[in-house]
């Protein structure tokens, strides 16, 4: 039978003791309610035991948080730093699971002392009362989802149920959205993003804002929403409601292949919208005279009046230089764009391009028509069966 020594202490409190003195049971408690939260610790003789108390009916709560990139940061750092404020009484304790390698959130757990665990290895011996995922990019399965009492939130950077998936921030600039949002929903198993919505909000995005400019605002945005509904998390799951059955479209991951530009087919709207949705990624790029070259510091649509007939009747990939701008200008399907320089065997400013390969000393020696013309390179993608990339970049936004 277990004698009567106990400890129970909550978040640095003791709660309640027994048959040891104030002095020995207060000095005990302060070192072990850092990581264990409302646990009751037992004593048998000289052992100590630990034995978890049931799940919370309201906050501070104790916090199991999935994550990998920067945006994900965002919102385990309003965790961590609620968790060591008393006053804000949101979090009890946070554990941490994350991928392999270098990711950011690896990174600021171990600076920051919390306890880790490498996915797929998760330890659920330690009682959670609610668990938060922020870009995680793996599925969470069902066994580890019902050992949380309120489930697992996630916080989503698209107004749900538009773009599920893996790149929502891309595919909002990439499509030309003019409003966004967050999304706090519960997970559900085997597939991404069809959970109850618990919170939503809006967010009007700023003319010729960047992915990375926009992912950087919604984290801000998405963690403070997180914490407000941790906050009222019983209310939130009551007033849940489920997602709407149309308007459901897909952002999957990014790759290099779309940076290819197909002059033919892309306006300069487009090319502007995939520079600013995936270039700091993945340059754009094209083909020349057999070679790949990577088109860098795009200046944007280029609105000039050229008085040389030639010009008027370019083709898609023609080049041309602009001294006044110092940019290389290269026709697409409805005008021109430029850029300030290439990286073609290295970087090239406009005008190192131009005097080495366009310049008519140049030209004289290569008879190509092809010399003052980008090509399209169109690479096999695998899309989902009936789309193909001008299907894809042309999904409009509804609002």
């Amino acid at each position: 039978m277990w004698n009567l020594n106990y400890l129970k202490v909550a978040r640095g409190r003791l709660i309640s003791h027994g048959l040891y003195g104030n002095g020995i049971a207060r000095w005990i408690a302060t070192c072990f309610c850092q990581s264990h939260g409302r646990d009751l610790l037992l004593l048998r003789g000289n052992k100590l035991y630990v034995t978890h108390t049931q799940s919370a009916s309201k906050p501070p709560w104790r916090i199991l948080f999935f994550g990998s990139d920067d945006f994900a940061v965002e919102s385990l750092k309003r965790l961590h730093a609620s968790r060591d404020d008393t006053k804000a009484g949101v979090v009890d304790s946070l554990e941490v699971v994350t991928l392999s390698g270098d990711a950011p959130v690896r990174k600021y757990a171990e600076q920051n002392s919390l306890r880790l665990h490498q996915w797929p290895n998760v330890d659920l011996s330690t009682r959670f009362d609610v668990g938060v995922v922020v870009s995680f990019g793996c599925l969470i399965k069902d066994n580890i989802i019902n050992k949380m009492p309120y489930g697992i939130l996630n916080v989503h950077p698209s107004l749900l149920p538009r773009w599920r998936g893996s790149a929502p921030v891309f595919h909002t600039i990439l499509h030309g959205d003019s409003v966004t949002g967050v999304t706090i929903m519960q997970i559900r198993p085997k597939r991404f993003d069809v959970g109850p919505i618990l919170h939503q909000e809006l967010y009007e995005i700023p003319k010729n804002c960047t992915a990375d400019e926009l992912g950087a605002t919604l984290a801000v945005v998405g963690a403070r929403m997180l914490m407000d509904t941790l906050g009222h998390l019983p209310e939130s799951i009551a007033n849940q409601k489920e997602q709407p059955k149309v308007g459901a479209t897909f952002a999957p991951k990014i790759s290099s292949r779309m940076a290819w530009i197909i002059w033919e087919e892309y306006s300069c709207d487009h090319i502007d919208r995939l520079y600013r949705a995936i270039g700091s990624r993945f340059p754009l790029k094209t083909m020349w005279m057999g070679n790949p070259v990577k088109l860098l510091d795009f200046v944007g649509k280029c609105n000039l009046i050229f008085s040389g007939g030639p010009y008027l009747a370019a083709v898609p990939g023609s080049v041309l230089y602009q001294k006044e701008s110092n940019a290389l200008l290269v026709r697409c399907k409805d005008g021109w764009v430029g850029f300030g320089s290439v990286m073609f065997k290295k970087k090239l400013s406009a005008a190192d391009f131009f005097n080495g390969y366009l310049h008519q000393s140049v030209l004289k020696k290569s008879p190509s028509p092809d010399t003052c013309l980008f090509q399209s390179y169109k690479e096999r993608t695998h899309l989902p069966k009936g789309q193909d990339n001008s299907m894809l970049l042309q999904n409009k936004t509804s609002f």
